[in-house]
């Protein structure tokens, strides 16, 4: 068999994988806000066809990151001021409302990996790795969420983290705003690890806020898209 013909025979990429790449593409800034979807070069890529693309651009659409326009393929989200302002006071209020209930329920083994993925992701850090760093940020902050038992608050928080996991990225491209968020995740661990409610809140709620200056301030400067 050629090689041409063992290529050919890989199996595609399934839905959640299309999704996951696009994703990355959005919050690295490889596709930029405004931006038309640039479906030909996705889906040379990815080796897919149009049909399975556009279905991830549907689902993409509804969690904000793009706009389907009618007869004329997809567009980039823009993030604004005024979006950004929108979305991060309810972040904040749910994650907030996530770290007193976390405190309350968490087993001790759950704190055991949120410490762990915290010392790995201290590592990316040292290192300047931040895409490394972000996936595993994320993976704690949705650890709080689901250590509170709690389906409804979860819903909200999945409904808005998309769109907030774009900003909190572009946040992370200046300097001192990581190096006070590596700081700040050191005080959530903290919080956790003696099961102090009302600090942990205190923590993520602050924590959203500084974000949504660093990410304000990067729009103003015109360097997102």
């Amino acid at each position: 068999m050629t090689q041409a013909a063992e290529i050919s025979t890989a199996p595609p990429p399934r839905h959640d994988e299309i999704l996951i790449a696009i994703r990355e593409m959005i919050f690295t800034g490889e596709l930029i806000g405004g931006q038309r979807v640039p479906e030909k070069m996705i889906c040379q890529q990815l080796s897919i066809s149009r049909t399975p693309l556009r279905e991830a651009l549907k689902v993409l659409a509804s969690e904000g990151l793009l706009e389907l326009l009618p007869n004329r393929g997809a567009r980039i989200a823009r993030l604004t001021a005024s979006l950004v302002d929108e979305m991060f006071p309810v972040m904040g209020a749910l994650e907030g409302l996530a770290g007193k209930i976390a405190c309350q329920r968490i087993s001790d083994d759950g704190i055991d990996e949120i410490r762990a993925l915290h010392y790995q992701m201290a590592a990316h850090y040292k290192r300047g790795e931040l895409g490394e760093y972000f996936g595993l940020n994320q993976q704690i902050h949705e650890k709080i969420i689901a250590a509170t038992g709690n389906a409804t608050l979860a819903g909200m928080y999945t409904s808005l983290a998309a769109r907030i996991r774009m900003a909190r990225y572009r946040a992370n491209f200046s300097q001192p705003r990581w190096d006070q968020a590596m700081a700040e995740h050191d005080e959530i661990l903290s919080a956790l690890t003696e099961r102090d409610g009302p600090r942990l809140t205190g923590v993520l709620s602050k924590h959203l806020k500084n974000t949504c200056e660093t990410v304000k301030a990067v729009i103003a400067g015109g360097e997102t898209g």
